[in-house]
């Protein structure tokens, strides 16, 4: 059990908040995180990142006992790691996907979209050719039909000119949350997401398999798509420095940046207490 005075579980965001503006992840991170699985507070790596990045996400928070992926819409138990469990695998129909991108084309204008459909290792994403994708080796140009023919995790959305938060403030306005979640995770695209799905929803799978209550829960993050998790979780919300405005004002503290080891940090200094 974990000690009086800790939370009872730690979830964290990985890009922009353990990862270094380099993709790297420090030794000092993965020791910290590995002393707090020894104090018994179970570890969650909480992404944007989809399932077909599964292998790079584990590799990233090795420490993880569970991972909230693709926005809250994959959730897997990797306590054991040779038999990983999936408990939530949520997927939004091509259909209303189709439908949401029209209603946003009509107020906005022509969209880049992209779809994450397959959820092998690195298996591509689908649609237009966009030169500001940070990912080209990850890509497979495809039509719209092709894109919107079955389900998919999520999809990404651009509207050239047009900044990504006045895009997602649009988009906050045009789609029912009961049609499907709409966020952006700093990768200057908005994301769309089955109805119901964040990563707060996708804490909650965990929590409520292993018995935690909301309000042990210390989550950390940096981008607009934690603040769902930030609103729920009741230990303590913390942000890294180098945070998106939304999410500081939602923090109750603010640690150092992802490239200082913020998170790190603050869970030593809270262990060591």
């Amino acid at each position: 059990m974990p000690r009086p005075g800790l939370p009872k579980l730690v979830a964290t965001d990985l890009d922009g908040t353990i990862v270094h503006n380099d993709d790297t992840v420090s030794a000092y991170t993965h020791e910290v995180l590995d002393r707090v699985r020894a104090a018994g507070i179970p570890v969650v790596g909480a992404t944007g990142r989809g399932p077909r990045l599964a292998e790079l996400t584990r590799n990233d928070i090795r420490d993880a006992d569970f991972l909230v992926m693709a926005n809250g819409g994959r959730v897997v138990d990797q306590t054991d790691p040779l038999d990983p469990i999936v408990l939530r695998d949520a997927r939004l129909s091509g259909r209303v996907l189709a439908s949401v991108i029209a209603e946003l084309e009509s107020a906005v204008g022509p969209l880049t979209v992209m779809v994450e459909a397959l959820d092998g290792h690195e298996d591509p994403l689908w649609g237009d050719p966009d030169p500001s994708w940070r990912y080209p080796d990850r890509f497979e140009a495809r039509s719209r039909d092709d894109c919107f023919a079955g389900d998919v995790i999520k999809a990404f959305a651009r509207a050239p000119g047009h900044d990504v938060d006045e895009l997602l403030a649009a988009a906050a306005r045009i789609v029912s949350p009961s049609v499907a979640t709409v966020t952006q995770a700093g990768l200057g695209f908005v994301e769309i997401l089955p109805p119901g799905v964040d990563k707060a929803t996708g804490l909650a799978v965990i929590t409520e398999a292993i018995g935690v209550d909301p309000g042990d829960v210390l989550v950390f993050g940096d981008m607009p798509n934690d603040l769902g998790m930030f609103a729920w979780a009741g230990w303590g919300r913390v942000a890294v420095a180098n945070a998106h405005p939304l999410v500081r004002a939602a923090a109750d503290e603010i640690t150092l940046t992802n490239d200082e080891d913020g998170v790190a940090v603050y869970l030593d200094r809270l262990l060591s207490r």
